[in-house]
């Protein structure tokens, strides 16, 4: 019979201003505000009223009833747990000192930053998190997830260099092939516990779907299969805010979520601590995750973030951002966070509806949103960069004035944001659109007024070749990124 291990995500995002506009007057200090939406205390009351309060209080009782789980809780959930809900605060202190409980790592602002090619920005939030899991509840903790459980072989091999213990991961069929998710995995010598999809999201997903041939599903039941399954330690890992949020209370969710440690125990499976799985049981096999993979909707990969041309687009700006971020780091390290890319997907089906329930404005206003607040922040942090000439050549640009490529019948569906964009579109677009913006005298327009760089413009004035204007931008762009970084 397997044991099993309970993991549970906490996660609260801070979510961009819909309403933002550009304000030269606004103060650093200020800027916080500014950029970020005043609906973000009102989410974390609900939630914290319909699920982290209740939720929190009935782990609590079980946790002292002999029940074990683990929490991983982002850097931005407990910021705003210390500004608007100390209650929910003193519940998760409660929580992390109970012996039967531990706290898993993660990047401190639930970012994207292990997708960057440059790791050491994931390695720095990965370290914050884990001085914040020390300052606010006296635990370092030894076992991680990734943002999403996003995870590929140089992940792994990055936190093992960082001495975890071991590290969580979706148990995909694509690389498990014929094996069960139900052991206990090693990738790039660290580690792996995979978790078991199916019962995960019968859980998170199918709970109270009355369409599901399963429904209604109780605690006996799912305990029930739990004790059949195969395996030696079965993952089930949740979204918290599936208990009350996802899933109102009139849905019968927190009577489960009372009754099923017992009906676990009545069958003879032992609830375990991550660490205690990495500690008592030895790895079956070796996992090869060259392609990264995640718990994200039903592909498993990172389309979620990064799926459309939007998604791209804001994932390179925000990573290209690195050096204007010198005065004023966390606003960067914000506009890292997952959510604000999950926004901007264009899914259909049931991850659409999915996303589309977790955002609060729909996924083009996302982007539009997303970048002219991106544009405003870099456009501030060039008042005082050394080089400003170059950085204002190389800054993101906002929707008004980035490049829209067209050609004689219209728009072609490409804009460029940036300089490193339009290089990168130059090898995409159609030859015509190149053509037409030669003869109008487009690029070298926008090169001057736009990115305010005379000297591109009267290099590439007269050349028609699709090439000869790439090799010439290229070179431009990576002297004026010498200056800057």
């Amino acid at each position: 019979m397997p044991d099993i291990c309970f993991g549970f995500e906490v996660h609260q995002p801070y979510r961009l201003n819909r309403t933002f506009s550009p304000a030269p007057k606004v103060k650093k200090k200020d800027l916080f505000d500014h950029y970020f939406d005043a609906l973000n205390k009102e989410i974390l009351l609900r939630v914290a009223e319909k699920c982290y309060i209740p939720a929190t209080r009935i782990i609590l009782e079980k946790l002292d009833e002999g029940f074990s789980c683990a929490f991983s809780l982002s850097g931005t959930v407990v910021e705003q747990f210390r500004k608007w809900s100390p209650e929910t605060l003193s519940l998760f202190e409660d929580i992390a000192r109970h012996k039967n409980t531990e706290l898993i790592g993660q990047t401190y602002y639930h970012s994207i930053a292990s997708c960057f090619l440059d790791k050491s920005e994931f390695r720095e939030q990965v370290k914050m998190h884990a001085d914040l899991m020390y300052d606010q509840f006296r635990v370092r903790p030894v076992m991680f997830e990734n943002t999403e459980f996003t995870f590929n072989n140089d992940i792994a091999a990055t936190i093992r260099n960082m001495d975890f213990a071991g590290i969580f991961t979706e148990g995909v069929d694509r690389i498990l092939g014929w094996r069960s998710p139900n052991y206990l995995y090693r990738c790039q010598n660290i580690p792996v516990l995979l978790r078991n999809i199916k019962l995960s999201d019968d859980i998170a997903f199918r709970f109270a779907n009355r369409s599901w041939d399963m429904y209604p599903l109780t605690a006996d039941t799912y305990a029930r299969w739990i004790a059949s399954s195969a395996g030696e330690i079965i993952t089930v890992f949740l979204d918290f805010e599936t208990f009350g949020e996802h899933f109102w209370k009139e849905t019968g969710i927190f009577d489960f979520l009372r009754a099923l440690p017992d009906e676990l125990n009545q069958r003879g499976v032992t609830s375990v601590l991550p660490s205690q799985v990495i500690s008592c049981n030895e790895p079956v096999d070796e996992i090869d995750v060259q392609e990264t993979i995640s718990w994200a909707d039903i592909e498993k990969d990172t389309s979620a973030w990064m799926g459309n041309d939007r998604q791209r687009t804001a994932f390179h700006a925000i990573q290209s951002a690195r050096p204007y971020a010198a005065v004023d780091k966390p606003i960067w390290r914000y506009l890292q966070t997952s959510d604000h890319f999950y926004y901007m997907a264009s899914k259909y089906g049931t991850c659409g509806e999915v996303h589309t329930y977790f955002s609060h404005h729909d996924a083009d206003d996302a982007f539009k949103t997303y970048m002219k607040v991106l544009a405003d922040f870099e456009s501030r942090s060039i008042r005082v960069m050394k080089n400003r000439g170059s950085a204002k050549t190389l800054r993101i640009l906002p929707l008004e004035l980035a490049f829209h490529f067209a050609g004689p019948s219209g728009f072609v569906g490409h804009t460029a944001y940036n300089l490193e964009q339009f290089e990168e579109l130059l090898y995409l677009v159609p030859n015509d659109s190149i053509q037409y913006h030669v003869q109008r005298g487009d690029f070298t327009k926008w090169i001057a007024e736009a990115l305010d760089d005379p000297h591109l413009a009267e290099r590439i004035e007269g050349l028609k070749d699709r090439h000869e204007l790439i090799h010439a931008i290229k070179e431009r762009r990576e002297l004026l990124w010498s200056h800057i970084k």
